[in-house]
């Protein structure tokens, strides 16, 4: 039987969700971390009170033998939390944003490579079945070179609903209601690179502007349902991706186009696959144009199938505590989580400036880190209220309508 590892959990909200795929793989939750009591006792009651209970991060990071910790704190607020946890050599799962600044992301860098511990983005959309049957598909080669890939992470939400509001977006300096539409773009953007291997080093992008109402999962400052993001990458290929859009119907779409094919899931909320060649390319054998459903060829099948985020979130766990026992280093490592968050945040320099491209840092090398290891600009209030040092929509000057606030205070009153 594999090595148990005892785990912990801080940011009980979206956190309580990995507790379980904890456990299926083989480890133990020891500790977890909320400044919301009631969250606390549930994960308490579930694991039949053997856990325990932080309301403090610092007295949650030095409980006895604590050897992981899986951060789902909020969204611009995990960095500092995982250097905390690095620099006592604990392993470090951080969920989809590993910085929010640039000069967090040095700062992450550095701590990793001065810890013993491993660290992780939680980046789970990669791993849902068509987005691995799209990996499996390109890496057998028969789509020839990468051209262009696109990936959409497409979330507008039901206006009118009250409760999801108040979930989402609790007070008027949360996240979400600041929310660049380039900053949310691990869902779009990670899927590409797991699935091809390419590093964005140049990035663009234009917004959509047009205000959404204020009871929608993101606002409400922000007057822009999507960006249209386009990469350069290092093997000269594009990527053209959105962060989190709100535009047209719900889902998430992927496609990699080669010299000789293109495969794409199909737009219908199911985990089908196109895949289609030029007539003269087609493989030996094959049909030049076929449309399937991949299965799971997996020996956890059973686990996935009945775990979150259509089994991804099983998977992600399973290769977080794998990379822990082997050594061997995750895909979605330091270097790749903030080439991401990279993206993220020059993309969104990149709209208020109406598409002024900008190079990607690498920041294995310390010429790079240089250059950004003070650029604090951020578009969110900071933990103890500071204020934001960059605007968060494309147009600097959009201000909600005030009916519009009124009602949101309201809603989140009741």
């Amino acid at each position: 039987m594999s090595k148990s590892i005892k785990c912990g959990v801080f940011g009980l909200f979206r956190g309580s969700a990995h507790v379980k795929s904890i456990l299926e793989n083989n480890c133990d939750v020891v500790a977890v971390c909320d400044r919301d009591e009631t969250k606390l006792e549930e994960v308490k009651k579930l694991l039949g009170g053997k856990v325990a209970c932080y309301t403090d991060f610092d007295e949650f990071i030095n409980h006895k033998g604590l050897e992981a910790v899986v951060l789902a704190n909020l969204f611009n607020q995990h960095t500092p939390y995982a250097i905390k946890a690095l620099e006592k050599n604990i392993h470090v799962l951080s969920e989809c944003a590993s910085n929010s600044t640039m000069a967090e992301g040095v700062a992450l860098v550095r701590a990793v490579e001065k810890s013993k511990a491993t660290y992780m983005l939680a980046e789970n959309t990669p791993y849902m079945k068509f987005n691995l049957e799209m990996k499996r598909v390109f890496e057998a080669g028969s789509l020839g070179k990468l051209l262009y890939a696109e990936g959409e992470y497409n979330h507008p939400e039901m206006p009118g609903d009250d409760d999801v509001m108040r979930r989402y977006r609790p007070n008027p300096k949360h996240w979400r209601n600041f929310l660049p539409r380039t900053y949310y773009i691990t869902h779009s953007l990670g899927p590409l690179m797991l699935i091809t291997g390419a590093m964005p080093k140049r990035v663009t992008a234009m917004p959509v502007f047009a205000p959404t109402p204020s009871d929608s999962l993101m606002g409400l400052n922000v007057g822009d349902r999507s960006a249209v993001i386009t990469c350069l990458n290092d093997d000269d290929s594009v990527y053209r991706v959105t962060g989190c859009a709100g535009y047209g119907a719900h889902g998430n779409s992927f496609r990699v186009c080669g010299v000789k094919g293109q495969v794409e899931n199909l737009r219908d909320s199911t985990n089908r696959i196109l895949l289609s060649y030029n007539e003269w390319d087609t493989p030996s054998g094959a049909n030049r144009v076929s449309t399937y459903t991949p299965e799971w060829n997996d020996k956890d099948r059973a686990l996935i199938e009945a775990s979150t985020h259509g089994g991804a979130d099983f998977i992600v766990m399973r290769e977080f505590l794998e990379s822990i026992r082997t050594g061997k280093a995750p895909f979605f490592d330091v270097y790749r989580a903030t080439t991401m968050a990279s993206v993220a945040i020059l993309a969104h320099r990149s709209v208020l400036e109406r598409g002024v491209p900008y190079d990607i840092p690498d920041f294995r090398k310390e010429e790079d880190r240089v250059k950004y290891e003070n650029d604090n600009l951020t578009p969110f209030y900071g933990p103890n209220g500071e204020e934001p040092t960059l605007p968060c929509c494309s147009h600097p000057d959009y201000t909600p309508d005030p009916k519009l606030v009124e009602e949101y205070l309201n809603a989140i009153k009741k």
